[in-house]
Formats: structure tokens, sequence, C-alpha cells
């Protein structure tokens, strides 16, 4: 045994190879912790005494080869001081540059997953073998970030300026055979014949059948690009990058301009640029918003996970309801492995249905990411049926019919007499009580809500709405099932509107009061846009549907008649009497045309203003409409958050990213708030209490500014 440590062990093996394998203790993953490099550091140094050793081969003894490194690490380095945040990344890189300054052929075997620091220090050995199962990418962009342990200076020597631009700026995870065709890795070869086929490899090197040297050698020189060359390959990506990621993500700009300047650069210059710019995007607040949008992440899988542990797959389902949220339940589920029955009264329905799974289908044949068999296997695995009989073997039937109380709760009385006593249902409402929905039922324990987003197959969020009578049991086999479709679920409380809609909903009265006072709703999308939003609220109304909102607004008025009341007639209210409903009749706050893709094209209708307020002659400032919009949103959250309806402020932050879009570079709507302070949240919801209860600030808030308290510690 050459080293053994908690994370690495290192023995020489057949031809004085050495064979260094990553398997930390206690963990079900590998991934670069201060442990991990310190011991790699001690192996390293084990190596290079020995010079009996003809070359080396990287190995992982767990089903992943490396997931990166340790962000709750990272989130400490970050908060250091510059300085010391560029040692440890100068540490690291002076480590990684020893590993592939060494004398001998080494060679990296890729089992599984190997992301961001995974990668970059299988980038510092000379060869890269793939398992056909791998996972390979450098995904920090998406943290915030850019690669820092040498990802910058590396990749685009191996694979062109060009290449790792993508690969960098994009942050997505690719496939062995993507990797293989890109030249990230030099050879890909079944999970089974990955060790023998390496060592095969590493031999020939060995034996100089393979230029190791020049392999090597390549990484540590300047890019072969002239001045020219580089000028276009850079400036035009960042153009295009820049276009992409928007004013509010810097790291994938910041990523292709290290590259850019360090093209002319050996490698241990470039790496200087590299760690004095990662330093700068590293203590920026996007980059620790992302990072904790990263970790609220984990946060709702281990919630699942300690929620889920001891149950068997869900395999065999159904859907009640087969329009557009009937059928993207069922291409989502059967997509992911998942039987399930879709129900509804006649043929014609079961029909569009089973269209909006074909046409999800045939976008991914078309863009090469599915081929004919696997959509017929899909497709497959989704029955249509018009009886309930059909849908006895059902572990979970999800009920999404229309959203009307007495038709859902007529549906469910129906199923319950005929699936057996363990089968669970769940309603796919957005606004209508769990509780009161189980009324009608024999066995509420089995009964829960299960509330999924429009379009089903992009959005990640899943509300799953316990119910008074909701039992344990039901509400783990229903996030079970929102696992295994591949979504995010977040258990919630009962509640009118639940947690995202009452939160949404006060959104929109800030901006039917804005309307009312005759804001130009073009002047409010514009800057909730800027503010960074996916879409302005009159936009958003639009694509849910002018008919929807206005039936939320009704159930949210009812229910909370202090603050979402209209005290005059809403322009939602105004749209839906003239049938102006947005995308799905092609005419709301704006008109709707199809593109070449036959998607809805937003273009601009003079005649709405006939149903709108007079525009008021003064102009409102953007920091102003910011708040108008905001406060209202901020303090039913803070309300949720009182009244247990959610059970910690993390889960809300989540909620809102992953349900409607809250912009994540600013972390979330209570990290958004704890960088200003609930002082100054107050103070500002102080200059409009007199637009109601919409703007009045709770007194736990009020108390919490006087204690200088966050939402966050």
């Amino acid at each position: 045994m050459i080293f053994q440590g908690q994370g690495i062990t290192c023995k020489k093996i057949d031809n004085d190879i050495a064979e260094l394998c990553f398997d930390l203790k206690d963990a079900s993953v590998n991934k670069f912790n201060a442990s991990m490099l310190g011991e790699l550091h001690e192996a390293l140094n084990k190596i290079i005494d020995d010079s009996s050793l003809k070359g080396v081969l990287i190995t992982s003894a767990k089903t992943v080869f490396i997931v990166g490194a340790d962000i709750t690490e990272f989130l400490n380095y970050f908060s250091k001081d510059e300085q010391e945040l560029y040692d440890w990344l100068e540490s690291t890189n002076q480590l990684f540059c020893r590993f592939e300054d060494l004398e001998i052929p080494t060679l990296t075997a890729i089992n599984g997953i190997a992301l961001g620091g995974g990668l970059e220090f299988p980038l510092s050995t000379c060869f890269r073998v793939a398992s056909t199962k791998a996972k390979i990418g450098l995904p920090e962009t998406k943290l915030g970030i850019f690669p820092g342990w040498g990802g910058t200076t590396r990749l685009p020597r191996l694979i062109g300026a060009d290449n790792a631009i993508e690969w960098i700026a994009s942050g997505k995870q690719y496939n062995a055979k993507d990797a293989f065709t890109m030249g990230v890795v030099d050879a890909i070869t079944s999970p089974d014949d990955l060790r023998q086929s390496s060592l095969d490899m590493l031999n020939q090197a060995i034996e100089g059948k393979l230029d190791w040297q020049s392999r090597r050698d390549i990484k540590r020189q300047p890019l072969k690009l002239n001045p020219i060359e580089a000028s276009m390959v850079f400036e035009g990506a960042k153009a295009f990058v820049g276009a992409q990621a928007g004013p509010h993500y810097p790291a994938p700009i910041a990523a292709i301009d290290v590259m850019q300047q360090c093209a002319s650069l050996n490698r241990d210059e470039a790496l200087k640029i590299e760690q004095q710019t990662f330093v700068k995007i590293a203590k920026t607040p996007v980059a620790a918003s992302l990072v904790n949008i990263f970790l609220g992440d984990q946060a709702i899988k281990k919630t699942a996970k300690s929620l889920t542990q001891n149950l068997a797959p869900v395999k065999s389902t159904a859907v009640l309801g087969a329009g557009i949220m009937g059928g993207g339940i069922a291409y989502q589920s059967a997509s992911k492995g998942i039987n399930i029955r879709m129900k509804d009264i006649n043929e014609e329905a079961l029909s569009l249905g089973f269209s909006e799974a074909g046409k999800l289908l045939n976008k991914l044949i078309s863009l090469g990411r599915m081929d004919n068999k696997q959509m017929i296997q899909v497709l497959d695995r989704i029955r249509p049926t018009l009886n309930y009989q059909e849908l006895t073997d059902a572990e979970v039937i999800v009920e999404a019919v229309v959203e009307n109380p007495d038709v859902k709760k007529s549906v469910l009385k129906d199923i319950e007499n005929t699936v057996n006593e363990n089968t669970v249902i769940a309603s796919n409402t957005s606004t209508i009580s769990i509780t009161d929905l189980a009324t009608v039922l024999q066995r509420p324990a089995n009964f829960c809500g299960m509330h999924f987003f429009n379009p089903v197959h992009r959005m990640p969020l899943v509300e799953i709405i316990r119910g008074e009578k909701t039992s344990d049991e039901t509400i783990a086999k229903v996030v079970n099932y929102a696992v295994g479709m591949g979504k995010s679920p977040i258990v919630v409380n009962d509640c009118p509107g639940f947690l995202v809609n009452r939160v949404l909903f006060p959104y929109f009265g800030g901006f039917v009061k804005l309307l009312n006072e005759g804001i130009d709703f073009k002047l409010i999308d514009k800057t909730m846009e800027r503010f960074g939003w996916p879409m302005g609220p009159a936009y958003l109304l639009d694509v849910v549907g002018i008919d929807t909102c206005h039936h939320g607004s009704e159930v949210m008025a009812n229910a909370y008649p202090d603050r979402m009341k209209y005290d005059d007639n809403s322009a939602i209210a105004v749209f839906y009497e003239n049938k102006r409903l947005g995308q799905k009749n092609n005419v709301g706050f704006y008109q709707y045309t199809l593109d070449k893709k036959g998607k809805p094209k937003k273009q601009q209708d003079p005649s709405v203003y006939d149903y709108l307020a007079p525009l008021s002659s003064d102009k409102m400032a953007t920091d102003e409409i910011i708040d108008r919009m905001m406060l209202p949103m901020i303090i039913e959250s803070a309300r949720c958050l009182e009244d247990n309806i959610v059970d910690s402020a993390t889960m809300l932050d989540m909620a809102l990213v992953y349900g409607i879009g809250f912009p994540p570079f600013l972390g979330g709507i209570f990290r958004y708030v704890d960088s200003m302070g609930i002082a100054e949240i107050c103070q500002r919801a102080k200059k409009y209490e007199h637009l109601g209860k919409l703007y009045h600030c709770t007194d736990s808030m009020k108390q919490m500014a006087e204690q200088n308290k966050n939402f966050h510690s």
C-alpha cells in the first residue's frame, strides 16, 4: 500500500502502476473537501517519492467518480477575504499541476458522475476513459461562479476555445458519447470493461505506443489561435452568451473573458488570471444567491429522501382528466418509466391528452434527444381508458378535472368507490381547499393535494398539500411519486391558494392597483422583467389564462377579503367579462399569433386600452413600481411562514423560484428581503399603507425589524 486515508487509497498493481482510488468513507458519493484534497496531496508525495512507478491510474470505488467540490465548504471560503480565497484556489491548482507534471503517464477512469472539480482533476491527467454511464460537465456557472481549478485553462487547450466556451458557459452535463465526440475523454467503454480498458490504454502509454507527453504538454502551452481568430471566437461568444444569460448573471461572460485573456499565456500564467477573476466573481451577491439556491435544492431532496426512504418506487398510477394538465402529467410519468392510466369521459378528450404527450415526444425526437423506439416505449406506458374499473391497480391516482369544487367532489366520490382501500388519491387543484374536498370521502386520510405547475414537463415544483385528515403515509407516497416523476416536491399545509398562489395573488393585487391609477401595463411589465422576473405581470396573466386568474381571484378574495378583495372592478374581471382570455384565445393584455415553431408570439394590441383606466400623465419611477409590486408578495410570504403553511424560509424561497420563476440571482424572496433588511421593507411598506391591508407589514415583521433579525440565520 502506497497510501491509505479516509477518502483515498493508493496501491501498486501490475506493471508498477499506482492505482489511486477515491472512496470517501461514510459517504454515498465522492466530493472534494478539505480532507480529500489534503489526502490527495499526501498520496501525490508518496507517488513522487517512488521512482519505481511507471504510471498512475485514477479510479473510484463508488458508483460515481467525483460529484464536485463540497459546496458547504465553498461557502466558508467565499465569506473569507479575497487573499484567503485566492490562496485556497492557488493551493489546489498547484496540487493539480504537480499531478499533471508527473514524468510518468496518468489516466482517469470515469465511472459515473464527474462534475466541476470532479472533472477538473481528470483534466490534469494525460488521458481519460469514461464509462457509457458517465455524466460529465462543468456546472459552476449555474452557481454564479466558473471553474476555478484549471477548467478555463485546460479545457480550451484540449478541445478548442469554441467547444470549451459551450461547455463552461452553459454549465450543462454531457453523456459519455458527447464527451468523446468533443474530445473531453479519449475513449468510452462499458461499465464492466472500464477498469481493464483503462489499464490497457495506460500500458500502451507506458510502452510508448501513445504519446502521453504531448497530451500533457498541450495543456501547459498557449492556445493555438492567432489574435484575429481569438478575437472572432471570444467576442462573438460574449455577444451570444451575454444575450442568453442576461445582465444579472455575470459568471458566463467572466469565464469567456478569462479564456480570452489567457489564450496567449502558458498554463501557470493563465491559472493566475483564472484565480484572480474567480475571486471577484465568487464575492458577488449573485454567487451567494445561486449557491443558496443549490443548497435549497439539496434541502428539498434531503427532505423527500427522509420521507420516502423505506418506500419502493411508485410503478402504477392514473390521472383523471385528459386535458392539458392531465396529458402533461401522463407524459411526465411515462417518460420517467411510470405506467399511467389516463381516464376521461369520452374518446375525443382522451385523444387530446394523448396528442399532448405525443407533441412533447416529437419535439424530443426533432432535437435528437430521443428516437422512435424510445418514443413508442413512453407512449406504451400511457393507457387511455373510459372506465374507472381499469384504475383499480393504481397506487396513486391524480384527479385533474375542471377547477370546480362540485365537479371535483363528484369525481372523487366515484373514484374512491372503485379503488381499493390502500389507493392514494390526490387532487391537482390550484386553489380549492383539500380539507373541504375531503369531506365527501370515506377515507380522507388517503387524500391530499398534488398541485402541478404548467407546463408540467418544464416546471420543477409540485406542491404536496396536507389536509386536516391527511395521513403521513399518504404524504410520503405522493412525495415518492413526485420524486419518481423527476419533480421537486414541497409539502405545505392546506389553506386557500396553498403556498404559491396565496403569495402570487397579492402580487397581482399590486398590479391591479397600479392599473387603476392609470400606469401603463407595458411599463410595469418592462420594469418587472428588468427586475428579473421571466415575464411581467400582464404577460404572465395572459400565459396563465385570464379565466384561470379570475377564478383564483374570486377564491382568494373570499378567503382573505381584508387584503385580496378588489375595491374597484379589476382589469382581470373586465378582461374575463369581455372574453379577453390571453393566449387561450389569442387576445388579452397582448394579442398573439403563432410563430414558425407554432408558439404564441406576443404583439401589441392598441384596443386593449379601451378596457383599462385612462393612462395617467405622471410617469411612475421604476423603484416605486417594484415596491408596489413586490411588497404585497413579501408580506404575504411572511404571513405564510407565520401561519406554518410551509416549514421554513428556505422551502418558501425554493417554492417561488421553482413554481413561478422568482429571480434565482436574488436567492429567493426571503434572501432578497434579508439583503435589504426587514426594517427597510417595513419602512417602504409604511409609505403605502393608505392603499390597504395589502401593504401592512405583520406585527412579527415589525418585531423582527426592531430586533434586527433576518428570515435566514
